[in-house]
């Protein structure tokens, strides 16, 4: 089927006007954080990035997100290769029921369960700690990296399985030699997805952690932008530090982000 002048025009068209809609936002922040803080002056003022990190000591905050989020990261996805394997190629007695009863997960918001989990945390003396952040995002993000992930290996050509096995290999080699290594976009897309959640993850942080020192990069940007003497240009600029991470990230993995997303959606 051929397609008409009028019509790629038309579909560019429209690509364009989402394009110019999602990018102004961003486009009119880095603007902003480039502006001068008085009015009147010219110039592109790069030293608004500079303030930023210093006066609102994003260096540390940065630094609790990054610990977080790498260890949620590295967490989830172990746990949750390991569950959707077993969900995805194993049969066993109530693995239906179990898979069910885990997907729950995904239907309970945070909000519903952040206040009981604050005095469960606490009176297990966890709360102002690296692991009342880490523990309860691990147990949100496990739900869809099973989800996710049980969707590819169930996926995957049964032949690739059976010649592992008729050469010899376990459950455990088939898994990480064999169907791990062939899964790879769709595991880059769960790093990435997981990530951008963990690191942009504001309630959690604000009821778990009530000393500076453990602040995450969003807790830290609220914070700031409480501040009396901060300014737009100065807010602005601290919101791309915080906004960047994900970005870099995205930016690095997106070919192999985009394919899972690509191949997700035509299995699923």
């Amino acid at each position: 089927m051929t397609v008409s002048r009028a019509e790629r025009v038309g579909t560019y068209l429209v690509l364009g006007v989402f394009t110019i809609f999602a990018l102004y936002p961003m486009l009119s922040i880095i603007f902003t954080a480039l502006r001068p803080e008085v009015a009147g002056r010219g110039g592109i003022h790069w030293e608004n990035f500079g303030r930023a990190w210093s006066e609102a000591r994003f260096g540390s905050y940065l630094f609790s997100s990054l610990i977080v989020s790498v260890s949620v990261v590295a967490i989830t996805v172990v746990l949750s290769v390991l569950a959707a394997y077993a969900f995805g190629t194993m049969s066993f007695r109530g693995r239906d029921a179990l898979f069910y009863l885990l997907l729950l997960g995904l239907t309970v918001p945070s909000e519903a369960v952040v206040v009981p989990l604050y005095y469960d945390l606490r009176d297990l003396g966890l709360t102002d700690t690296y692991a009342s952040l880490i523990l309860p995002q691990v147990a949100q993000s496990v739900a869809f990296g099973a989800f996710w992930m049980r969707t590819y290996f169930r996926s995957t050509s049964r032949s690739v399985v059976e010649a592992a096995r008729l050469d010899g290999a376990g459950h455990w080699q088939t898994l990480w030699r064999v169907l791990v290594p062939m899964g790879r976009p769709a595991l880059v897309t769960l790093i990435v997805l997981v990530f951008m959640w963990t690191w942009n993850e504001f309630l959690l942080a604000r009821v778990m952690i009530t000393g500076e020192a453990l602040r995450t990069a969003p807790l830290g940007l609220q914070f700031f932008s409480g501040r009396s003497d901060t300014s737009v240009p100065l807010l602005a600029a601290a919101s791309v530090l915080v906004a960047l991470p994900v970005v870099v990230v995205y930016l690095f993995l997106q070919r192999h982000f985009i394919r899972g997303m690509v191949d997700g959606a035509v299995k699923g």
